[in-house]
C-alpha cells in the first residue's frame, strides 16, 4: 500500500467517526439535536408575529378611539 492510499484510507476513517457523530448512534445526534432547536425558533417567532400583530391591531383601535373623541 502507497502513502497516498494509507492517507486516503485514515481520512476516510475520520470523516466515517465525524458522520456518525454528527449523526447519532441510535441517540439523538447533534443534527436531530439542531433540527428540534430550529423548530423551537420557528415556534417562537411565529408566536411573537402573532403578538406583534394583535397589539398593532390594538393600538390602532386605541388612536381611532382618541381621534373620536377628540372631534367631540
Amino acid at each position: 500500500m502507497t502513502d497516498f492510499e494509507a492517507q486516503v484510507l485514515a481520512d476516510l476513517s475520520v470523516l466515517k467517526s465525524q458522520m456518525k457523530q454528527l449523526m447519532g448512534i441510535g441517540q439523538p445526534g447533534r443534527l436531530t439535536q439542531l433540527e428540534e432547536r430550529v423548530e423551537r425558533h420557528e415556534r417562537s417567532v411565529q408566536r411573537m408575529k402573532g403578538v406583534a400583530g394583535a397589539a398593532g391591531g390594538v393600538l390602532t383601535v386605541v388612536h381611532l378611539a382618541i381621534d373620536y373623541f377628540r372631534r367631540n
